[in-house]
């Protein structure tokens, strides 16, 4: 009988795939149940209502605030290694971390591809009802993390001097980046099951939980560099210990959610699935690009760098790069946060919700953006200082004209950023992975070796302003498209 329920559950999840359930009139907001109503739930005041009862507005103020907060947490811990590598070991430590970033950033990028992808599918089925269909989607998520992982710890630690070649590491800094990369790598599982896992516990009604789990685990980090790096003396093997310690931490606090019975989703036995499998991955490609292609860009700029001013000039670089993670990692979290809230609104045909998750999370990486760049200008040399153990000016004038030129391209990342993951989040993934792959592949690269060529290293710190004012053109132009098909109801759940 459980067999035949779970094919029963798989015909139904094709049917409604084949239909594109086309049931539900956007333009209008009405679904197809009598809860819906015209324009979606409202309450007494004629508010839209969002996830758990509560308006759109507050849903979105809770869910994104959180996840900034909790990215932040993230992004704080890989600016913690710079730190007390910079302080600890020395520009060559520095330049090594650089390297290796590289590769952790396609690791990373797998894990969001996974989690986020799968976190759609299981929000879309939850709010259908279908708990089966959400349940096989926790599990291939799981399932593909495990399989993924592997390939990368046996990857990395046999190839890992030929990986520190590739990656431009000279003499001063080959041994530092494999022992980096070889310690990082062999926490593979736990980095894969983490990125898996935060994304459904936070689909699952608990963003307070991933917020604390992230904090937590990234404070933990923090503490593991001081302890490691500096009491103990061990350099770069202390740094990508504590490192690797963190994803284990957060997985810990995450066990909570099922250990207090919260958890609507759950492991089920259930044969490999390639066809689920390969709905999630395009759900959650655009995610995959968007951090890969930091990493592709952090290694041409690397090598371009290395060419112009050498170790001291990629040492600069990682100070930049490093605090471009943390403003990243504050768009990242507006889009993660906003990825529940419109794949509901999507789901339940409210078109009011779907238009206001937009607007708010455009409007908020704005302020970011200006708040972001303002520090960044008045603040740049005691910023780059702080990562200059040796107080070599070159570096601090580098790190500091690098910063100032850089950021302004946040201006324009954090639309691209937040929009990107709000089309795969309303299941319009091709419209995020255009705008992924322009930002992060054929724009980034043609403007770093063209402007390099023409400017120098002014030209290599204002690739990315290029590249985003560029990709923000093709942002503009979807959104638009997006919202007026919306308001004159030819916006279907899917195309």
């Amino acid at each position: 009988m459980a067999r035949e329920a779970e094919m029963s559950a798989d015909k139904r999840r094709d049917e409604e795939n084949s239909e594109g359930l086309s049931g539900r009139d956007m333009s209008s907001g009405r679904g197809s149940g009598d809860e819906r109503g015209s324009g979606g739930r409202r309450d007494q005041q004629g508010r839209s209502v969002s996830m758990g009862g509560t308006s759109v507005a507050r849903s979105f103020s809770q869910y994104v605030s959180l996840n900034v907060l909790g990215m932040l947490g993230v992004s704080v811990y890989i600016l913690a290694d710079t730190f007390f590598i910079a302080n600890g070991v020395g520009p060559e430590g520095l330049a090594a971390l650089n390297y290796a970033i590289v590769v952790y950033t396609l690791m990373h990028a797998t894990g969001l591809m996974l989690g986020i992808g799968a976190a759609t599918e299981f929000q879309v089925r939850k709010s259908c009802g279908d708990t089966q269909g959400a349940n096989r989607a926790f599990t291939m998520a799981v399932v593909v993390a495990l399989i993924a992982s592997a390939l990368f710890l046996a990857t990395v630690q046999a190839l890992a001097p030929q990986l520190a070649i590739a990656l431009g590491a000279r003499e001063d800094t080959f041994d530092l980046t494999v022992q980096y990369l070889r310690v990082l790598f062999a926490f593979a599982p736990l980095f894969l099951l983490n990125d898996v896992l935060l994304p459904f516990v936070r689909n699952d009604g608990a963003p307070q939980l991933t917020m604390a789990a992230m904090v937590i685990s990234s404070f933990m980090n923090i503490l593991g560099d001081w302890l490691f790096v500096f009491g103990f003396g061990w350099g770069m093997f202390g740094a990508a210990l504590a490192t690797g310690f963190s994803p284990a931490i957060s997985i810990g606090i995450l066990l909570a959610h099922f250990v207090r019975k919260r958890n609507t989703f759950r492991p089920v036995r259930m044969a490999f699935d390639a066809r689920l499998v390969g709905r999630e991955l395009t759900l959650g490609f655009s995610s995959f690009v968007v951090e890969a292609s930091g990493g592709l860009v952090l290694l041409v700029l690397n090598l371009i760098i290395l060419h112009f001013e050498g170790t001291i000039g990629v040492a600069a670089y990682g100070v930049v790069a490093n605090f471009s993670f943390v403003a990243t990692a504050m768009f990242t979290g507006i889009a993660q946060g906003l990825q529940p809230l419109a794949s509901n609104a999507y789901a339940r045909g409210d078109a009011h919700d779907v238009r206001a998750v937009l607007g708010m999370a455009l409007a908020t990486a704005l302020a970011i953006a200006v708040a972001v760049y303002a520090a960044v200008f008045a603040f740049a040399e005691p910023l780059a200082l702080a990562f200059n153990r040796d107080n070599d000016p070159t570096l601090t004038q580098l790190a500091a004209q690098g910063m100032r030129i850089y950021f302004v391209g946040y201006f324009f990342a954090g639309a691209n950023i937040v929009a990107a993951a709000y089309f795969s989040a309303v299941e319009l993934p091709s419209r995020g992975l255009t705008i992924s792959i322009i930002r992060g592949l054929p724009a980034m690269l043609i403007c770093a070796f063209v402007l390099a060529q023409a400017f120098g290293m002014i030209g290599v710190w204002a690739t990315f302003p290029a590249a985003e004012a560029i990709t923000a053109c093709f942002t503009a132009t979807f959104a638009v498209l997006f919202l007026l098909r919306l308001r004159n109801g030819t916006q279907k759940v899917r195309f």
